[in-house]
């Protein structure tokens, strides 16, 4: 498996919270371990999600709402 860098995360955060955002309830985009995606949802997706994103593996997690503690 290829190692990502940082800058291939970065650029590929912005396409992944347009992406995301057209398919699910996004409750959050970010750079995760090994410089994949972390996408957190809402709610289960109701569609199949992508499982990378311009060659980033991404890896979703449903969290359900951000709550202030």
């Amino acid at each position: 498996m290829k190692a990502h860098t940082i800058d291939e995360a970065r650029a590929a955060k912005a396409e992944a919270s347009n992406v995301f955002g057209s398919l699910a309830s996004v409750a959050g985009v970010g750079i995760g371990e090994g410089y994949g995606l972390k996408i957190n949802l809402l709610e289960k997706a109701k569609v199949p999600l992508p499982t990378e994103i311009g060659g980033i593996p991404v890896q979703i997690e449903v969290v359900g709402p951000i709550q202030k503690r």
